[in-house]
């Protein structure tokens, strides 16, 4: 096969969503996302419009969630903090995707001295603790989305050009990649056109995941002060914020901690459902 139409056929005969912990999953990401794209249009509160009615409980009249210490509206703060948390962790993922699979299928496809290189290249990176790299990157180039997105898509990117290149190498060994050698298909194209098509479920699956990853970052390095900034409406700035008064208003560090734990669960139960139906061997 040359194309997706295998791994089409793997999700008409092996649906996602085929037990009541995946479908939740499923669920609740679907959820996050209409909550960001649609929440604070269909709320219009703003989340920054401070009150004289501070550290109000969950329930009170004008307030659902109550509100923070300096009288915000907790509700809009939590529907508004989704929005740079899942921009980051998407286009992170998305910029750790592009990269993964540029150098796995390079070094897959190739093999040799090509993949020897490559892949020392990326085991070093590997071995270079995430965190500490992220780190670097915000202390240089200051704190940021664009900060963000690059330093977690680079510290993600190698784990998802290990699995990339595993595939890739497979794949070239087939009949079909040998074929198409023979047919007068170069490098490039036998790359993009036969091998990354079949090895396309199994990167999905992973991609869903390494989401959960890139989230977590995200509202870890919010939480540190190293992500967006403080007067940005950001899970991660909100439970730094709310820490000081979780004795009084837990609800404060509880709502956007739970909101971002959720998160991160449903897409490790999404990835594991979604590699379950596009699983290779399902093609066999």
């Amino acid at each position: 096969m040359s194309d997706l139409t295998g791994v089409i056929s793997v999700v008409r005969h092996r649906r996602i969503a085929t037990s009541w912990l995946s479908a939740v999953s499923w669920l609740l990401l679907l959820l996050f996302l209409l909550v960001a794209l649609v929440g604070p249009v269909l709320l219009g509160t703003d989340p920054m419009r401070q009150s004289n009615r501070p550290l109000l409980p969950i329930g009170s009249s004008g307030h659902l969630l109550g509100t923070d210490d300096l009288g915000r509206d907790e509700l809009a703060r939590l529907v508004h903090g989704s929005r740079p948390l899942l921009l980051v962790a998407v286009l992170a993922t998305a910029l750790a995707t592009v990269l993964g699979l540029l150098i796995g299928l390079v070094a897959g496809y190739f093999g040799g001295l090509v993949n020897q290189v490559v892949m020392r290249i990326v085991d070093l990176m590997l071995a270079f603790p995430s965190i500490l790299l992220i780190i670097l990157l915000v202390a240089g180039a200051g704190a940021g989305t664009t900060t963000l997105v690059v330093g977690i898509g680079i510290s993600l990117a190698p784990g998802l050009a290990r699995l990339a290149r595993a595939l890739a190498a497979r794949e070239a060994a087939r009949d079909y990649v040998l074929a198409s050698r023979l047919g007068g298909s170069r490098g490039p194209r036998i790359m993009l056109r036969e091998i990354l098509p079949n090895i396309a479920g199994p990167m999905m699956a992973q991609v869903v995941m390494t989401l959960s990853i890139a989230a977590g970052f995200a509202a870890g390095l919010s939480y540190l002060g190293l992500g967006q900034p403080v007067s940005t409406a950001d899970w991660g700035n909100m439970v730094q914020a709310g820490q000081e008064f979780v004795l009084t208003t837990p609800s404060l560090t509880l709502l956007p901690a739970v909101a971002t734990l959720i998160f991160v669960v449903a897409c490790n139960f999404a990835g594991d459902d979604l590699r379950d139906a596009l699983d290779p061997r399902g093609l066999t």
